[in-house]
Formats: C-alpha cells, structure tokens, sequence
C-alpha cells in the first residue's frame, strides 16, 4: 500500500488528542452532501422546465420560419425549392397579423395565426392541442385559446368578431375549437384561422406572411437555419425557433447559472470546514509529523497525506451527495411529492429531468474545491521542521 495513502487512510479514522477534529470532518462532509444535493436537484427542475417549455413553444412553433419584407405571393414554388432540401420533413404556409377581438362588450388585442389546415400537422402539433372542436375551411370557423375562452366566457359556437386595419367593419366568426398548449401567452393571446379566412381578413389575395419549415431536429435548428438562407438568399430570410425566443431562454440560462453559483457557495463553506478541520489535525499530529520526517518521509509524503485527506472528505460527501440528490429528483418524478397549481404552472408537480454531465459537473467541481482547501493545511504539514516538532512536543 501507498505510504502516504496508508497514513492519510489511518489519520482519517484514527483517536485524536482534540476529538472536535473528527466532528468537523464529519460536519464538512456532510456540508458537501447537502450541497451536492441540492445543486442536483436545483439543476434537475430547472433542465425539467426548460424542456417542457421548450417541448411547448416547439408544439406552437415550427422548427424554421422563412419570410420576407412583402408579401409572400409566390410560397408554392419556394415550398417545392425547399423540400428538396435534405433534413426538411416539413412545409406550410402561415399568415400572421394583429387584430382587435370583441365578444360583447369585451374585447382586447390578438395576434392571428391563419395555417394551412392539411400541412400544418407536419411542422408543429397545434392540432395535438385541441380541448374541443377542431380548425376546419369553414368560412367562418375560428380557434381560440383556453384562457382567452375564459377571460371572455366563450363556448365552442360562441359569436366574436374580428377587425385589422385592412376591414372596413369587424367580421363575425363562430368559435369552432379550443386549443390549450400550456403556455399563457399563446393560450391568451393567439387564435387560429384557416388560411383562406385569414387571407380575407387581412386582404391578402393569394399571399402568406411567410413558410414554417420541420428540421430534422430542434437542436439542429441552426444549423438548418444556415443551410435555408444559403439557399434561398436576398430577399429572403431566414430565423429559428431559438431566434424568436431568443430573450426568453437568455434569461432562463442566467437564472440557472446564478442558481449554480448561490448553491455552489454552500459548498464552498463546507470546504472551508474541511480546510479548518485538516489544520487542527495537522496541529494535533505535529509529533507524528516530525518523527516521519525524522525517518526519511520528505515534505511532498507529508503534503500528499492530508492533500488526499481532503479529496477523500470531499469525494465521500460529493458521491453521497450524488446518491441523494438522484434519490430526490427520483421521487419528485414518480410520486409527486410536491404538488404545484396547475392554474398558474399548468403543470401539476415540478418537471424533473436529471443530466448526466450537470452531475459530473457538480461531483467534479466539490471534489476540486476540497481538494483546494486542503493544499494549505497540507503545505503546512510539508514546511514542518522535525527538530522543532519534536521538542515541541
């Protein structure tokens, strides 16, 4: 067996003249244990939500969005050009455009979609949404949101009117369906027609506001991004999913990133017991120090023996922490142990989903951190002169 990891191994578990040392050992481990955990587990939910709204705003919005400054008069031959294109898997047309919504005597600001009712299955799940009803090529047919359904006491075959700025007077629809996708704003504030009815609202004749394209992949949607506008060119252009909700994800990955950083500060006062801790061992085997050196054991021998009693401490607390953590992001899956209001999550328990290299990361970084704390106590342990130790003891 190693000499240094021999002795490391044997201060670790072995009396002391001062038993507090062992007690704070214990304490700093179990310090990195619950750091460890919650770090874990703050990760888990906050990767949890970013999924599932991800998965949302995917399910509303297709991969790709392609457009131009005019309106789009000849999308059909542009839809073709684009297909041939390898990782596209799908193509429809969109008209989107402001409106003012009335039911009554309420009424409030909408954004309208008009889709394609045949190929708009192939580019998002809008249709997979749907609580009742459906989106038809009724001339009249309209599809609201849950909450704007619920702001405004609407039914399926209620009567609202819309009016643009392009309509000399508002035009009746007939409520024909209800979407609910989870989000509040798309829930709220967007309904849905055909694209025929939205070209005659808007006064579009045969034109759309643009395509929505399916990429192979939503992580890849970049990449196919490039690809589009290398093709197509001026006077088209091209943005992604990530474009349009590019302020919303920035604020999500800041806030994950600050929760990393408050978190990590538990940790870090562990590691700081841990460093405590191994200075007052170092004190309390000041003669054992001084009789190894006086034996032949050189100043790195010492220094690796209380450098590897910190990793251990740490280790220990940070795989533990690990066991844990996993052990809680477990039960917030499957039993529901916290249960959330759906009226404002739309989500009746907390989204939770584990990442491998978050883990790691976590692990790793605890581990390091301990390590760090014990290079002075250990370079103490190195500096030690044994003709002074031993006449101090």
């Amino acid at each position: 067996m190693n000499f240094s990891w021999y002795v490391a191994r044997r201060y670790l578990w072995s009396r002391r003249k001062h038993p507090f040392v062992g007690v704070v050992s214990t304490i700093s481990a179990l310090g990195i244990l619950v750091g460890v955990a919650a770090l874990i587990v703050v990760l888990a939910v906050m990767n949890g939500f970013d999924q599932d709204l991800r998965s949302r705003i995917i399910g509303m919005r297709a991969h790709l969005v392609v457009e131009k400054e005019e309106p789009f008069l000849e999308y059909e031959d542009t839809a073709k050009k684009l297909s041939g294109i390898p990782g596209v898997r799908g193509i429809s047309p969109f008209i989107e455009g402001q409106a003012l919504f009335q039911s009554g005597e309420w009424g409030a600001g909408v954004l309208v979609r008009g889709v394609d009712t045949r190929s708009e299955k192939s580019v998002t799940r809008f249709f997979q949404y749907l609580t009742q009803g459906t989106l038809s090529e009724k001339e009249d047919g309209i599809v609201i949101g849950s909450e704007l359904a619920k702001r405004a006491r609407l039914t399926v075959g209620s009567k609202i009117l819309l009016a643009t700025q392009n309509t000399k007077k508002p035009l009746p629809f007939f409520v024909e369906g209800i979407f609910s996708s989870g989000m509040y704003e798309f829930d709220a504030n967007i309904v849905f027609l055909n694209l025929k009815n939205a070209q005659n609202l808007f006064q579009m004749q045969n034109a759309v506001s643009g395509l929505s394209v399916a990429w192979e992949s939503a992580d890849h949607a970049n990449r196919g991004k490039v690809t589009l506008q290398r093709e197509l060119g001026y006077p088209f252009y091209v943005q992604s999913w990530m474009d349009l909700n590019k302020t919303f994800f920035s604020a999500l990955k800041l806030e994950k990133f600050a929760m990393f950083l408050i978190l990590t500060l538990i940790i870090l006062v562990a590691c700081l017991n841990i460093a405590g801790s191994l200075t007052i061992l170092v004190m309390d085997k000041t003669k054992d120090m001084g009789v190894l050196k006086a034996l032949g054991a050189t100043a790195p021998d010492l220094m690796k023996i209380f450098a590897l009693d910190g990793l251990v401490l740490g280790l220990t607390g940070a795989m533990a922490g690990l066991v844990v953590g996993s052990a809680i992001c477990y039960g917030l899956e499957k039993f529901s142990w916290l249960e959330l209001p759906k009226e404002i999550y739309y989500v009746d328990r907390l989204p939770v989903q584990m990442n491998f290299y978050d883990s790691l990361s976590v692990v790793a970084l605890a581990t390091f951190l301990s390590f760090l704390s014990a290079l002075y106590p250990a370079w103490m342990a190195g500096r030690l002169d044994p003709v002074k130790a031993l006449r101090y003891e």
